[in-house]
C-alpha cells in the first residue's frame, strides 16, 4: 500500500498521523483484471452449464453491445469489463484519496 508523506500533529499529543491513500494505478489494474476474469468465468459457466436459471443476458445492462455466445459480443464484453474496472478505480480512488487527505487538514 502506498502511504502519503503527510504528517500532522494529532489532537491527543505529538504523535504524527499518516494519511493512507489508495494507489489508483494498482487499484485500476487489479479491479479491471478482476472484472475481466469474472466476465470470462461467467461466459464459461454458461457454456458448461447452460441450464442454470442465471440470466447471462443481463450482462448487456452493464455491457452495451454484448451478445451472448458471439465472438464479437465476447470481445466487446471483455473490453467493457476491463474499462469498467478502470472507471471505478479512477472515480472511487480519486474521491477516497481526496477525502483521506482532507480529513487531516
Amino acid at each position: 500500500m502506498v502511504v502519503a508523506n503527510i504528517h500532522t500533529e494529532s489532537q491527543a499529543g505529538s504523535q504524527p498521523s499518516v494519511v493512507r491513500t489508495i494507489p489508483v494505478a494498482a487499484f485500476g489494474m487489479s479491479l479491471s483484471l478482476f472484472f475481466a476474469l469474472s466476465f470470462v468465468l461467467c461466459v464459461l459457466g454458461y457454456l458448461v452449464m447452460p441450464g442454470l436459471p442465471v440470466k447471462h443476458e443481463a450482462l448487456a445492462i452493464f455491457l452495451p453491445g454484448f451478445e451472448l455466445l458471439t465472438w464479437q459480443g465476447f470481445v466487446i464484453g471483455l473490453a467493457e469489463s476491463y474499462a469498467w474496472g478502470w472507471y471505478i478505480a479512477l472515480v472511487f480512488g480519486s474521491i477516497y484519496n481526496f477525502f483521506a487527505r482532507r480529513r487531516l487538514s
